[in-house]
């Protein structure tokens, strides 16, 4: 069986993945890859990028169970652009030190093509980000199996980072001889290094995977793509869908010819106010959707889907609507009488997502810090208005027993905001007093007005 072991140096940025091999209860220790990943180096140059992956298969059981099968990805030579630091502290691949025709070792040089963000990869172990790396049998459209080569799928992904990317892999062929070995769960000829060499003929990516945009506010849903090769007159189509909470719809399709977008372009809108430049399609890469006015039903999860030729490829990005709320108290100045309780209500309004905390808070005059107030209120439903947002009220009784000069505060919170929001009224008790000034002054104003009757 075999694991890989990170080993991370304290005294610099270095980190160096070893791969062991366990057979009954020995443990034979050979170091069969040495990849180095870095939590601050940005370099300028090229690196090798190792990544630990699955390859899935359908199992002997067939239906639904797959076989997930340990293997390793090797980008050589990935660009990376900085002008910061060298790439001197990175260490290239090193093969294995013995063929095994056991291990599924995926090796291809992506300096030929440029994946955005790659960098992420270079960090994220150090970083203590999951890499997910997926590796599956992909047959292109129109095409058929050859003997002695084969194209696989690669699905990346970095959890909380903005990567994500699907590759086409093409093995190479591969000068046989009496030392080439065969992989024995894939059936193709391996390197001298023990590699299965391969190609990208097919890239695509997307670098922004859960944007946060505000209600009615505009946004550009990223995706991209890369190819090696293409005939002029090749079509590219483009298709977004978005999914929610099991319902799904198409928000727009477009085909066009690699030579000639002006002319060639159809594009159906099935939502509106979208778009997607076909100049940037062909020109750039550029598959990214605009989306214009957002609704609170625009949320959700949105498939990039792009054909090529012969390949296809997806990506997904999370699109989540957000409004922040709307606070205010009922009272600006809360005026205590004796043995009467007052009250004041908290105003939350049109705010999304549900997801709405309300807090009642005081602060003394003798406090510099508020303390949660021993009586939380009385919370209304959620309201819902037309547009989607939702209103909350709470309602708290203030009782006269609360010192003149107390703060009383409500506390909001919610996704859209970076911070909670406090609203606040000031406690003041009315004097017993202050009833004989009003009778005297009443009395006085009387008498004046009856002098000037007479």
């Amino acid at each position: 069986m075999w694991f890989v072991v990170e080993i991370k140096s304290e005294s610099s940025s270095e980190c160096v993945l070893f791969l062991y091999n366990m057979k009954t209860s020995t443990m034979v220790t050979g170091i069969i890859l040495f990849g180095l990943l870095t939590t601050c180096v940005r370099a300028s140059g090229v690196a090798d990028v190792v990544l630990s992956c699955e390859f899935i298969e359908d199992s002997v059981q067939g239906g639904s169970v797959f076989a997930r099968t340990p293997s390793t990805l090797i980008l050589k030579d990935v660009t990376v652009a900085s002008d910061d630091e060298s790439l001197e502290a990175l260490t290239p691949f090193v093969p294995p030190f013995k063929q095994d025709p056991d291990l599924i070792l995926f090796e291809t040089k992506a300096s030929s093509f440029e994946i955005p963000n790659v960098e992420l990869l270079l960090h994220a172990d150090c970083n203590e980000q999951e890499v997910m790396c997926e590796i599956t049998s992909y047959t292109p459209h129109g095409s058929k199996k050859e003997s002695g080569s084969g194209y696989f799928m690669v699905s990346i992904d970095v959890e909380g980072a903005d990567f994500s990317a699907m590759l086409i892999l093409h093995t190479l062929p591969v000068v046989m001889d009496q030392s080439t070995l065969i992989q024995s769960t894939l059936n193709l000829p391996m390197s001298h290094a023990g590699t299965l060499l391969t190609d990208v003929p097919f890239l695509v990516f997307s670098t922004v995977k859960t944007p946060s945009i505000p209600l009615r506010g505009n946004c550009l849903l990223g995706c991209g793509f890369r190819y090696v090769e293409a005939l002029p007159d090749e079509e590219v189509h483009i298709e977004w869908r978005q999914q929610h909470r099991g319902q799904g719809r198409k928000i727009l399709t477009m085909k066009t010819k690699l030579n000639d977008p002006e002319g060639s372009t159809e594009v159906h809108h099935d939502r509106e106010e979208s778009s997607v430049d076909a100049f940037q399609v062909v020109g750039q890469g550029n598959a990214s959707v605009t989306l214009n006015n957002l609704k609170v039903t625009d949320e959700g999860a949105y498939i990039c889907s792009v054909s090529l030729g012969p390949f296809h490829g997806q990506q997904v990005v999370n699109l989540r609507v957000v409004q922040p709320p709307i606070v205010s108290l009922s009272e600006t100045k809360l005026v205590l009488k004796a043995n009467a309780p007052q009250t004041v209500r908290c105003h939350c309004s049109k705010y999304f997502p549900l997801d709405a905390q309300m807090e009642w808070l005081s602060r003394s005059p003798t406090n510099k810090e508020p303390t949660i107030f021993p009586d939380q209120g009385f919370l209304s439903s959620h309201r819902k208005h037309g547009d989607g947002t939702y209103t909350l009220s709470s309602r708290l009784i203030v009782p006269s027993s609360v010192p003149h000069g107390t703060e009383i505060i409500c506390k909001v919170s919610h996704p859209a905001l970076d911070a909670p929001l406090f609203v606040s009224v000031l406690v003041e008790h009315q004097e017993a007093d202050d009833y004989w000034w009003v009778l005297c002054f009443l009395f006085v104003t009387v008498l004046f007005f009856y002098q000037l009757l007479k």
